[in-house]
């Protein structure tokens, strides 16, 4: 049964020492893993929120950090922007922050709620993160062991090719949309050569495309590629 009550906040600690705020959400029933859900440059928004929750409804426990609320700590999960280009040219601003730190950067952000999830309810871990999210997905994919899996949904940058030359230490899955001007095809295609090892799967959409409030949103491709993430995630993290 779940540790903790329904969709809930809850404050982390981090290696160095920062309270880190975080979105929770735990299944009724039993638990058939845990994943931790990296945001978008949009923080821990509606969007994110409700993915985590769908997350525990399939019976995972869900964990959803608030990775930048060291640079803006308003409100209890700190940043939550929209999809105006105001909220896009605010989320690029803080994404660029984020990815100035010194290393590990919100990767050990992302460890502490990974070892959270996997200290509280005893189950596998993976990740799943959406466009920024995605690519640190990928990155925690390399160099997390704890992780168990990680699904990278049309995350941004991870094909460039200093970030495909890393080595995953747990399974991935890396959904990509043939119509996403932000990451070129030929560019998947070369991450998909060099990472076998890795299930690399196109669908006829555009970036975020698994966003319902987005112009982009894709329903076909969205529920496709939701149904692949529960098979595989099922698969490295169940029994």
């Amino acid at each position: 049964m779940s540790p903790l009550g329904p969709s809930q906040p809850l404050i982390l600690q981090t290696a160095d020492g920062r309270s880190l705020p975080a979105w929770a959400a735990m299944p009724d029933g039993p638990l058939r893993g845990a994943v931790v859900v990296l945001q978008e440059i949009f923080g821990v928004n509606s969007h994110i929120r409700a993915v985590t929750e769908r997350f525990a409804a399939r019976g995972f426990a869900a964990l959803a950090p608030a990775l930048f609320h060291q640079f803006d700590p308003t409100g209890p999960l700190g940043v939550e922007l929209g999809y105006t280009e105001a909220d896009v040219q605010a989320g690029l601003r803080l994404k660029a922050q984020a990815e100035a730190l010194p290393p590990p950067g919100v990767q050990q952000d992302i460890h502490a709620a990974v070892d959270w999830l996997a200290t509280t309810t005893g189950q596998k871990v993976g990740v799943v993160g959406f466009c920024w999210g995605g690519l640190l997905a990928w990155r925690a994919a390399c160099q997390l062991p704890q992780l168990s899996a990680a699904v990278c949904y049309y995350g941004g940058g991870m094909t460039r090719p200093e970030e495909r030359s890393r080595s995953p230490l747990c399974p991935v899955m890396a959904h990509f949309g043939r119509q996403d001007a932000h990451i070129p095809l030929d560019s998947v295609q070369a991450f998909d050569q060099v990472q076998p090892q890795a299930q690399v799967l196109v669908y006829d959409a555009d970036h975020g495309f698994n966003c319902g409030q987005r112009g982009s949103y894709d329903d076909a491709s969205a529920l496709v590629a939701r149904d692949r993430t529960l098979a595989f995630l099922d698969a490295q993290l169940g029994g």
